[in-house]
């Protein structure tokens, strides 16, 4: 990603994710859904303020907040912002690209669309865990690189989050317009 990138609010940031590549694992996926959080609102764990856990969304942006959700999951976020304010963007869903044979091994999967699509099935997909929390999204394991040219005009779609109790109203769910590999449909498919 370009210098600066995360370095900027986190709701351009989320928006300007859906269509960049994720890779990790031998394996790689398109976003297409994705969420911002800050810390301002109660839905961050950054709201809190800085403890040992959210120490990673108030570090350096461009890296990846990576946290288990439920006792189950690993969710990946990128880290965005200026150093001292905690926020981030939750990548909530791939279309696959590349080492989908492997994604299909990971997950115990076939069916292309519900390899990656959600925020615990994409990290399972290409082998992202906890360890890797902290890491830089330009040069460490886990790459976020820039939209390809078939996805550099991508219609963006905005809803409200998925799955979260406080500050449900706020429009802070970007996807792919049309996406068949979303974790929930779109209710609100205002164009952003």
């Amino acid at each position: 990603m370009r210098p600066g990138f995360y370095e900027r609010p986190v709701l351009e940031v989320a928006r300007d994710l859906v269509g960049c590549v994720v890779t990790h694992g031998g394996c790689s996926g398109v976003i297409v859904e994705c969420e911002a959080y800050h810390d301002s609102e109660p839905a961050c764990h950054a709201f809190v303020g800085l403890t040992p856990r959210t120490a990673t969304l108030f570090g350096p942006p461009g890296r990846a907040y990576v946290y288990r959700s439920y006792g189950i999951h690993a969710l990946l976020n990128a880290v965005c912002e200026p150093e001292g304010i905690g926020a981030a963007v939750l990548i909530r869903a791939l279309e696959p690209v590349s080492g989908i044979a492997q994604m299909r091994a990971r997950r115990g999967l076939e069916r292309l669309e519900e390899l990656c699509s959600g925020p615990g099935k994409l990290t399972q997909a290409l082998g992202i865990g906890l360890e890797h929390n902290g890491s830089d999204l330009s040069g460490g394991s886990i790459v976020i690189s820039e939209r390809p040219a078939s996805w550099r005009e991508v219609q963006v779609a905005l809803d409200v989050r998925v799955g979260i109790t406080k500050a449900v109203e706020l429009p802070w769910r970007f996807c792919a317009a049309g996406s068949r590999f979303l974790s929930r449909r779109v209710r609100l498919a205002k164009a952003v």
